[in-house]
């Protein structure tokens, strides 16, 4: 039987409905669409834990704890991966079975994952449950029990799947092997622990229990919401969170320096080839943020973002002479650093055609000798791409909530476009000839036979 003391009024008669099988009473849309039409962030202080919401008008909420424990600051590997997984199992007061059914009969939906710098927990759910949802939250980093037997049987199986899964994308061991060239520890630790990597040494239910007890402190996380009132959110915190310890985190980590090089993989499965440089810091960094990079990124491109063309971008221009082959640009920004990446994928020859068309493309950036037009274009698509980002509730969560664990700020959607829209053609030029001139990173995996060296391409490695 579910106690009072565990679920909210509300949710007590949203349970009792369910349960007498008249879901209708709960799905009116009309009765629960407040909130406002702004993209812009709230943020307050409430007893040490930093808050952020977003009261988007709609009868849903989303809710996230986004906590600075990523794999940038592990002390150990796997110990991120480790403590995602124990999330929603047995706490001090409810099973894992328990925490299961309340949130399905609530129509909620819980998950948990992680990036480089930040591990995020999260609840997806109807707008009046926000009572519930926070206690589950606050009760999931306070009082989860790191359980060997839970580690053995569920954790240690799931993280031994990841790495079999990763072991056989040669595009995310492209991607890994580019970020440990760029920023060797911290950043550059891949996101899950290689199959090559003794985890039985390190890891550990107790080794995660005490990562856990430096992750879950008040100035280590952040709890920010997409569709709830900022004053509610601030009261339901207050009241939830009150017992977590306020002491400073021991998670630290050393500011990112970019180091570049070259990696040769050698891989049966596929190939992927990533041409990767500095790049720059998010948004909610302040003054290390470079819009430039962004529309950089944009005249690059590769995917067409118009169905039945090849698109303005000029990796598709380089890559048109060679089919088969995918060319796409990615900018990874984090708290105090960036890596713009171009990977290619598909045959080791096509790849080697493509990609020394794409350091044609980058350096004629260089030496400005694009168009006035697909400057315009790239202007357009870049401003399109980051405040779509923002208005995007599950990136708008992380950015917002790593900016405010990292001493920055939560993400605004309105001062990122007037960021974009401020770059030049002559920003633009300088940003690409400083990556050509500086230490590039290259990895290559697959045929090593065909895929060709950075010095082949002319690149300082």
């Amino acid at each position: 039987m579910i106690s009072r003391s565990a679920i909210g009024r509300n949710a007590q008669l949203a349970l009792r409905r369910q349960c007498c099988a008249k879901p209708s009473n709960r799905r009116g849309l009309a009765a629960t669409a407040s909130g406002s039409t702004s993209f812009s962030y709230e943020s307050a202080d409430v007893s040490g834990v930093k808050v952020a919401s977003r009261d988007v008008a709609g009868p849903t909420t989303k809710l996230a704890i986004v906590a600075k424990a990523g794999t940038r600051y592990q002390p150990l590997p796997g110990l991120t991966v480790g403590l995602e997984q124990f999330a929603f199992k047995n706490t001090q007061k409810r099973s894992a079975l328990r925490i299961t059914r309340e949130s399905e009969l609530l129509g909620g939906q819980l998950s948990a994952y992680h990036t480089r710098e930040a591990l995020v927990i999260e609840a997806k759910f109807l707008r009046e449950d926000l009572p519930y949802f926070t206690e589950l939250l606050g009760e999931v980093i306070s009082q989860t029990k790191y359980t060997s037997h839970e580690y053995h049987e569920e954790v240690e199986e799931s993280i031994k799947f990841s790495q079999k899964k990763l072991l056989a994308n040669v595009s995310e061991l492209a991607i890994n092997s580019a970020h440990g060239l760029a920023f060797h520890r911290g950043l550059g630790t891949p996101l899950y622990p290689t199959s090559s990597t003794p985890l039985s040494k390190y890891l550990n239910s107790e080794t995660i229990q005490e990562f856990a007890s430096d992750a879950y402190v008040k100035s280590n996380f952040a709890v920010v919401a997409n569709g709830a009132n900022q004053a509610e959110l601030s009261k339901w915190v207050g009241e939830f969170f009150s017992e977590i310890p306020a002491s400073s985190s021991r998670i630290s980590g050393e500011p990112t320096k970019y180091y570049g090089g070259e990696e040769r993989i050698a891989h049966g499965s596929g190939n992927s080839m990533i041409l990767a440089f500095p790049g720059s810091s998010s948004f909610t960094s302040g003054e290390s943020y470079k819009p430039e990079i962004a529309v950089l990124a944009a005249l690059l491109g590769g995917k067409s973002s118009i169905k039945w063309s090849p698109g303005f971008s000029l990796l598709s221009k380089a890559a048109s002479d060679f089919p088969g082959v995918s060319a796409t640009t990615t900018h990874y920004s984090y708290s105090d650093a960036g890596l713009l990446s171009i990977q290619f994928s598909g045959s080791a020859s096509a790849i080697r055609g493509a990609s020394v068309n794409a350091i044609k493309s980058l350096r004629g950036i260089s030496e400005g000798s694009i168009s006035k037009e697909d400057f315009t274009k790239a202007v357009a698509l870049a401003k399109y791409r980051a405040l779509e980002e923002g208005q995007n509730i599950e990136a708008g969560l992380v950015a917002t909530g790593s900016g405010l664990v990292h001493g920055g700020k939560p993400f605004q959607i309105d001062e990122v476009g007037k960021a974009v829209e401020g770059v030049s053609a002559d920003k633009l030029k300088s940003a690409a000839k400083a990556l050509l001139e500086g230490k590039a990173t290259v990895s290559s995996v697959g045929d090593l036979y065909v895929l060709p060296y950075a010095e082949e391409l002319g690149l300082n490695v």
